[in-house]
This record gives structure tokens, sequence and C-alpha cells, in this order.
């Protein structure tokens, strides 16, 4: 395999694992970080309190410098929060090369133009190729090398390749997709149906009703994703209910241990001052109800989290309701 010259923008947990797994395949890696002091950190450091079990490789630089970062990269890498995407790729735009290809790893929708990562990306950056790479993976467990399986996504089939080719570990199994639509809404709303799952763990609903809450929202995604163009069979994948059931069942995953908090009886305002991490669904949800407005799609669970995060809903009035609306046939799409 050629070595690549791979530039990841961002510092995050996915970050980090992603530029450790490139640069131990040989290529040349550097993180560029949009907050100040802290790649001169990573540098010194070589850990992140994010992170901790996670030794940076010596060979991995970490800057905040634009032009030193994005010089003579082949392939670059978004880790950027899919709400603060847009202002740092515009920033970083002029240092980047004309047609360098861009994979994102970011699980969120940009609320107010509803727009998914690659289209942000395509905005920003103009006509290039570009790919989502998502899937169940927790980064404490990757940084452990325990094995896991992702997908990457794009309708240029040799990008997909490309990506594929570069992060493909022993302990990573990579598949390639040309349906990035249901790759991205798959990764994004999985999310803000784990808000949910985690309201019901801090109410203590038990497993049946968290399972529930599983099924029936991979059917609101499905519904929500089919209506925006991507294929169905893509969310009984590995990005869909693979993804789904990871982010919903483990504990670690934040958007579940956001909404446990706030089951709890923790508020919002409370419950995100009291993590360093972005919490990707919360914004999230708001963007995905706008969808479902948008394409006439019936989001009970969606609208249903909505209430509780920005509404003042009581959570357990709220998951009540969704048990006390209308049952009928059960159905998918």
């Amino acid at each position: 395999m050629i070595s690549q010259r791979i530039t990841i923008a961002g510092d995050g947990q996915m970050a980090l694992v992603l530029a450790a797994f490139a640069a131990d395949a040989g290529h040349e890696v550097r993180i560029w970080s949009p907050l100040p002091g802290y790649a001169e950190a990573l540098q010194t450091s070589r850990r992140s309190e994010r992170l901790p079990e996670l030794e940076i490789p010596a060979a991995v630089m970490c800057t905040e410098n634009e032009s030193l970062a994005f010089a003579n990269a082949t392939l670059l890498v978004s880790a950027i929060p899919a709400q603060f995407a847009s202002l740092c790729w515009r920033r970083i735009a002029s240092h980047v090369g004309a047609g360098v290809g861009v994979v994102t790893v970011t699980k969120g929708i940009e609320v107010g133009s509803m727009l998914r990562p690659t289209q942000v990306l395509r905005e920003a950056l103009g006509a290039r190729p570009l790919a989502v790479l998502s899937g169940p993976t927790i980064a404490h467990e990757l940084a452990q090398r325990k094995p896991a399986v992702m997908v990457a996504a794009s309708i240029t089939p040799a990008f997909a390749q490309q990506v594929q080719d570069v992060f493909s570990r022993p302990w990573l199994r990579i598949y390639t997709s040309d349906d990035p639509i249901g790759v991205e809404l798959a990764g994004a709303a999985k999310n803000v149906i784990a808000l949910a799952a985690g309201m019901a763990d801090g109410l203590q609903l038990g497993f049946n009703a968290k399972s529930a809450l599983l099924a029936r929202g991979l059917a609101e995604i499905v519904r929500l994703g089919t209506a925006m163009g991507s294929r169905m069979e893509t969310f009984f994948g590995v990005v869909g209910v693979g993804d789904l059931a990871t982010t919903c069942f483990s504990p670690d995953g934040r958007n579940r241990s956001l909404g446990e908090a706030i089951g709890r009886g923790t508020t919002l305002a409370q419950a995100l001052s009291a993590t360093q991490s972005v919490i990707e669904g919360v914004e999230t949800a708001r963007a995905l109800r706008s969808l479902g407005q948008q394409f006439s799609v019936q989001t009970p669970i969606i609208e249903a989290v909505n209430l509780v995060l920005f509404e003042g809903k009581d959570p357990k009035q709220a998951l009540h309701d969704l048990m006390n609306r209308s049952a009928g046939a059960e159905r998918i799409a």
C-alpha cells in the first residue's frame, strides 16, 4: 500500500485513535487542533485526558498551525463536531489542497442548515472526493485494540477503497458502501435514540422498555433515511442497528449517559456542564426534528427527546406518552 500524508482535523477521541492506527500502518500523520494550546500539550505529553489509555505515536505531529498541518496532505480526515465543522473548515479551506479527498467521522447534523457532514464539507471546500467512516466504535475499546467493524461510504468507490486500505488494521475490519446518506444519518440519529434510551435507564424502566425504544427508534431512522434517499438495508447493518445497540447499551456511550442523568432529574444544562465531551445528540435532535417535518416523516421518539431537552417536559411523562400512542400494526417503513 502506498504511504499517505494524512491530516486529521480535530483532537477528540476518534481523531486520536485514527491517528495512531494510520501511524502504526506507516503513514505520515498530522493532527490539527482548533483549540489554542491543546496541540502543544498533545505534542509534549502524547496523551489526552479524554483517552488516557492511548499513547499517541511519536511519529504523529500535533499542531495548531494550519499551513504546517495541511501542507502536501494526500488524505484529510474531519473529526470536528457537527456544530463546529463548517466554521473550522471555512477557516482552513485556503490551506487545503485542491482535489484532496476528505473522510468525515462526525456523527451529527448541523442545526439550522440541516446539512450532513459531507454536505458541510462540500460547501466549505468545493468539489473533491468525500466519504464517511462510521460504525459501532467506542473509542476506549479501539484504543485497547479490541475487535471492531466500520463502514467507509462514498459515491466515489475508489475513495471508499482508499479509506478502507488506510485505516484497516488486524483488529479493525472496514467494509465499503455507496450509501453515504444512509451511513451519515444512521450515525447521527442513533445518538438521539441513545438519549431516549439513557432516560429509560435513569428512570429504571428496565431492558424491555429500553429494547422497545431501540426497535422503534430504528424504525424512525429507517423512515427518515429512506425519505431522504438512502437504502433501507443500510440501517440493518453495522452502521445502523450495530452502532445503535452499542451506543444505547455501552456504559461509555456519552449520549446514553447524558440521557441517564436527565432521567434521574438532572437538567440539560447541569448534565452538559458535567462533561468535557461534545454530546452530538443534543443539537442533532433539533436538526432531526426539522428534517422529519421537512420530509413529512413521523418521528415520535425524536419529538419526545426534543420536548424533554428543550421544552421542559418530564422524561417520565414523555415516555409514558410514547407508550400510550395508538399502536396499530407494526411497521418499519
